[in-house]
């Protein structure tokens, strides 16, 4: 039987995207295990605000994002970066980027309390093709790849919750850096949530939080006031653990618009509606 010349070249295309869907996985892998390394023994010494005091950077965020950076350049040079504490470019001309948290959770880091973790995402015009995340100091590792599933580092599948209502669902959030200047500061949902939901957490680490919805710990996660690289990694092992991200109107998710709803998929109209409930749309 032969085969269609347009059928074999769709072949040869598929197969060559996942080859480079293969690579892009590997490269944040390597980067992703480089940082876990540095940072898994380490103990801050010179902490830092940056701006708010609230908002901590110390030694090893940095040390962490240039050890990044150069794993990710080492492996395919040339794709930009756009990170935490370096900042980076808009784009490339391929349209990937990475997007790179060195330390998620610093203020926890700065204290001790292991709720901390290394998030790298890649990104391209079409959205997030791969993400990885560890907490080294817990032993937690997940990752995802787009349509090939999220797994934990054991290679283990990862599921989302069934919780089905709201009022039986544990919740997780984040508060802004200046929460005590801005009334956008999440207090409202945070107050309407405790007494509609089954319970609320707070942990301080936005991708970590997505990851244990992916894992089924949680139920559903929601936040405002984010950074890209946040919540780019978080969302696609979301995503590929069978769960729902959106922002908070329950529209399409982009991780560069600040806001995000994360769930089971299950109680996701429900939590989407509380939240409007507190703050509607104008």
């Amino acid at each position: 039987m032969s085969i269609d010349p347009l059928d074999r070249g769709r072949v040869a295309g598929h197969n060559q995207e996942m080859t480079e869907l293969a690579a892009l996985h590997e490269a944040a892998v390597a980067a992703a295990r480089a940082a876990s390394a540095l940072l898994v023994t380490a103990r801050p010494e010179a902490i830092r605000t940056k701006g708010k005091p609230r908002d901590l950077v110390t030694e090893w965020d940095l040390r962490s994002e240039e050890l990044i950076r150069r794993v990710l350049e080492e492996r395919l040079p040339g794709i930009p970066v756009l990170g935490e504490e370096g900042g980076g470019d808009a784009g490339a001309p391929s349209g990937l980027r990475w997007l790179v948290d060195p330390i998620d959770g610093t203020v926890n880091f700065a204290h001790g309390l292991p709720l901390w973790c290394v998030s790298i995402a890649i990104e391209s015009e079409h959205g997030v093709l791969a993400g990885v995340i560890s907490a080294p100091a817990l032993g937690w590792w997940f990752e995802a790849t787009r349509g090939g599933g999220a797994r934990d580092g054991a290679g283990q599948v990862l599921e989302v919750s069934a919780v089905e209502q709201l009022d039986r669902a544990l919740l997780v959030t984040g508060f802004p850096y200046d929460r005590a200047t801005d009334p956008l500061n999440n207090f409202a949902e945070w107050e309407h949530l405790q007494r509609t939901a089954g319970a609320c957490r707070r942990l301080g680490a936005a991708a970590l939080d997505l990851c244990l919805v992916a894992r089924g710990w949680l139920d559903g996660y929601w936040e405002r006031k984010l950074q890209p690289w946040d919540v780019a990694a978080g969302a696609l092992i979301v995503q590929e653990a069978g769960g729902t991200v959106t922002n908070t109107r329950g529209e399409a998710f982009d991780p560069h618009a600040g806001e995000v709803v994360a769930t089971n998929g299950a109680i996701h109209p429900q939590l989407v509606a509380e939240l409007g409930r507190v703050r509607p749309v104008i």
